[in-house]
């Protein structure tokens, strides 16, 4: 497998690490920070049995960003309690809980990768020069099977809610 990249404003390239995830793969369970200093969450483990929207931004303070979250909060109102709403960045836990609270998302569990990029690493999203996440989307059922996948080719590029939004009403 060649060197996967992902581009910023079309101009710069940078390369993207971690094993990239297919539909049908088994989703890898790793530990994030959530919330305060030393507090985790496993993004498997902790949502045994749902489905999960793993929605991931590069940084929360930037236009798209900010964007994509509140869409995926908004949507998360109407999903009930099968399915979970997560939204992984590299930022720090502090900042998402910032960001939420000025921005009133509160349907979607912010899970912070800025310890050791494990996330990144295992979904293949990490951007290691930047030192952030590639945007993506990826939707996980109750047995932990990847059912979706969109990795977003340009970070200022919003990914398409439309057909993510199809896939899970297809597990419902």
């Amino acid at each position: 497998m060649g060197k996967r990249t992902v581009t910023l404003k079309q101009d710069k390239e940078f390369e993207v690490v971690g094993q990239e995830l297919s539909v049908g793969d088994k989703a890898p369970d790793v530990t994030v920070a959530d919330g305060g200093f030393g507090s985790t969450f496993d993004l498997l483990g902790d949502t045994a049995g749902k489905i999960r929207l793993v929605s991931v931004v590069p940084s929360i303070d930037t236009g798209i960003c900010d964007a994509q979250t509140r869409r995926m909060n908004e949507e998360a109102g109407g999903m009930g309690d099968d399915v979970i709403v997560l939204t992984v960045s590299a930022d720090l836990p502090m900042a998402q809980e910032r960001w939420c609270g000025a921005a009133g998302v509160d349907r979607v569990k912010m899970l912070s990768d800025h310890l050791d990029m494990a996330f990144g690493d295992a979904y293949g999203t990490n951007v290691k020069d930047l030192r952030l996440e590639q945007r993506a989307i990826f939707i996980i059922d109750g047995d932990d099977v990847v059912r979706y996948v969109e990795y977003v080719p340009e970070i200022a590029q919003h990914p398409d809610y439309a057909a993510a939004m199809t896939a899970l009403q297809e597990l419902r």
